[in-house]
């Protein structure tokens, strides 16, 4: 197809160079389409248009069903007109049906407005829409490309949380630089992250009060304690050894008994009476 330099058609010798290479450079539209069905001849022009408007910005690759079926099926196509997104090798984005070209710009302006911003958003968008192993890919993707907006890690580590791998997620928070680690929302998200988790593998309370009773020193069954204290709602107790932990070693995990405390003060809020008495104490041990 020579209506534009930026429109091609697809074949099974060029797909893989044309569509998965390039995405690795721009994003790469793929219209799914077929002789047969009428609305594929409304919608390719308009596509056309739209490769040359954006002046090189993204590819756009005609792909016959009928001359290229094993890429239909590849990609889960059921119908025509399709219009797949791929970018880094993957489809980031699909959309069905001749749709008015402001659904194809406002996608299309999310993955031009910046590698790592257009990942991120669209990877915050796949995880709210439940495609979670696309919103992983993106979300690391924007993480590797602009390391230093730290939002990107903290929305990967939640969802990663959220989906069962909670220690996966820690050892993204704990990879980051110490500087990045110390960022309020950063060490708050570790905090609540580590407590969870920890009262997840932690012993059971009486092994633990066993251990305390021979080893009143020990900041790990003391920090366990207070992970499974607080899985009960427990947080006077909970507070009680983060407080301890906190006046005994700020060294203790990159201050983890200090940070934890604070994650439980925005978690009630500071007007509940916890919040306030344990602020206080937390004050005076450290001053």
């Amino acid at each position: 197809m020579a209506l534009s330099p930026y429109v091609f058609d697809a074949s099974a010798e060029n797909f893989n160079r044309l569509v998965l290479e390039n995405s690795h450079k721009g994003p790469v539209l793929v219209h799914f389409w077929t002789p047969k069905a009428g609305p594929c001849f409304i919608l390719m022009p308009r596509l056309v248009k739209l490769a040359a408007e954006y002046g090189g910005k993204f590819l756009l690759v005609m792909l016959n069903t009928d001359d290229l079926p094993e890429l239909a099926r590849r990609f889960s196509v059921n119908s025509v007109p399709t219009v797949k997104f791929f970018w880094r090798g993957e489809v980031a984005h699909t959309i069905h049906g001749a749709d008015p070209d402001s659904s194809f710009r406002e996608v299309l302006d999310r993955f031009i407005a910046g590698d790592a911003n257009r990942a991120h958003t669209l990877g915050v968008a796949a995880w709210q829409a439940g495609n979670v192993q696309q919103a992983r890919m993106l979300l690391a993707n924007a993480a590797m490309a602009d390391p230093d907006n730290l939002a990107i890690p903290r929305d990967l580590a939640k969802l990663l949380w959220a989906e069962g791998d909670g220690e996966q997620a820690l050892k993204l928070l704990d990879s980051l630089p110490p500087e990045a680690r110390a960022e309020p929302d950063i060490a708050r998200l570790h905090a609540h992250l580590n407590l969870a988790e920890t009262a997840r593998q932690a012993p059971p309370l009486d092994e633990l009060e066993a251990r305390l009773a021979h080893h009143p020193d020990d900041l790990d069954a003391h920090y366990q304690r207070a992970a499974r204290l607080l899985a009960t709602d427990e947080f006077a107790g909970a507070m009680d050894e983060l407080l301890l932990i906190a006046r005994t070693d700020r060294g203790y995990r990159h201050d983890l008994g200090r940070t934890s405390l604070l994650a439980l003060f925005d978690l009630l809020g500071s007007a509940h009476p916890l919040t306030r008495q344990y602020r206080q104490a937390l004050s005076e041990s450290l001053h």
